[in-house]
């Protein structure tokens, strides 16, 4: 499991782990079921405190995307594809968001807007 860590990135270090495992969950490189390193090894592995991967730990099981089992570890839990779906979507809209900020700091219209969006959807 590789997770980069930014830190010249707004979001604090905790926040940068937690939406990189659940974008591994949502994308299935992680399945129900698969450990995740002790928070131990991945603060180490990491360069940081073992409190910060604690607390990604512990939203990442708040949010329900992991269960802990004392003395055993992290596991991806076997999640709603309903919850994965709401989530995927807030990240999509505030990828959106920020685009939305940035067009009109430039006086892109909702019409260009329209336009570059539904090409790059039909790229594919």
């Amino acid at each position: 499991m590789q997770i980069i860590i930014s830190n010249s990135s707004e979001k604090p270090i905790y926040e940068q782990i937690t939406m990189q495992i659940k974008n591994m969950i949502i994308n299935g490189e992680l399945k129900p079921g698969d450990a995740l390193p002790s928070m131990r090894f991945l603060a180490k592995e990491l360069h940081i405190s073992v409190i910060t991967t604690k607390r990604a730990y512990e939203e990442l099981e708040r949010g329900g995307f992991i269960y802990s089992v004392v003395g055993k570890g992290s596991f991806v839990k076997s999640t709603n594809m309903e919850l994965l779906k709401e989530e995927k979507l807030r990240l999509i809209e505030e990828y959106l968001s920020k685009a939305v900020d940035e067009a009109k700091k430039c006086s892109i219209d909702y019409k260009e807007i329209e336009s570059i969006l539904r090409l790059l959807y039909e790229e594919d």
